[in-house]
């Protein structure tokens, strides 16, 4: 690991608005409470990477709560130190591997769920890895409230057919689709949020797609 990734994984262990590993489970079923002190819905940002999606949505949405969830601390850390240099109260990170989101949400404690810009494993061997797989689905399932929305947001054209596939599959219910989230109708303020590594896909003409769904 290089001094600044060092540096930066030591710092993120000083955040308040920062869980890593086994510090989160205690908040299990208990987010809105324990961390945020209130009452308000449950945000989840996963494979958030810099936290920009989480930052910005929680700037835009003082009535949510927002978590972003990766394992990379170094990544984290920029959208923690953000958050707390512009006094962003209303998100926080957790820093675990996704596979473990059971252990660290409670049954229907998640109103909306964002996958922002995953890795897509597009190796054939690789599918159980996808967060769009039948087992992420399925702890999806669990962890989101009935009726609550789930969204992909990715520059990968084959994890969006993937994806598309899947929900198609599992007779899931699609609210949104496109293959070009910037010329399309679904287009809104919180869809323009751009993360750092969407910004270097737009400068090469990249389409990024957008799919939301909810569970049957």
């Amino acid at each position: 690991m290089g001094k600044d990734k060092l540096r930066k994984f030591n710092e993120i262990g000083t955040f308040p608005n920062v869980y890593q590993l086994e510090e989160g489970l205690v908040n299990k079923g208990q987010w809105a409470e324990r961390h945020f002190g209130n009452s308000n819905p449950v945000v989840l940002e996963l494979a958030c990477g810099k936290g920009e999606y989480s930052v910005n949505m929680a700037k835009a949405f003082p009535e949510f709560n927002f978590i972003g969830v990766d394992y990379k601390g170094n990544r984290i850390w920029r959208g923690a130190k953000t958050a707390l240099e512009e006094e962003v109260k209303n998100v926080a990170f957790l820093r675990i591997q996704i596979e473990d989101l059971l252990d660290y949400f409670g049954s229907g404690e998640v109103s909306e769920i964002w996958i922002t810009f995953p890795d897509p494993q597009p190796q054939v061997g690789r599918e159980k890895k996808r967060l769009t797989s039948d087992r992420f689905l399925e702890k999806y399932r669990v962890v989101l409230q009935k009726g609550g929305l789930m969204h992909l947001k990715t520059d990968n054209d084959g994890l969006y057919s993937y994806t598309m596939e899947k929900l198609e599959q599992r007779r899931e219910t699609v609210v949104g689709a496109t293959t070009d989230v910037y010329h399309s109708e679904l287009l809104n303020d919180t869809l323009r949020i751009k993360t750092y590594y969407e910004k270097k896909y737009l400068v090469t003409g990249k389409n990024i797609n957008y799919l939301s769904w909810k569970f049957q």
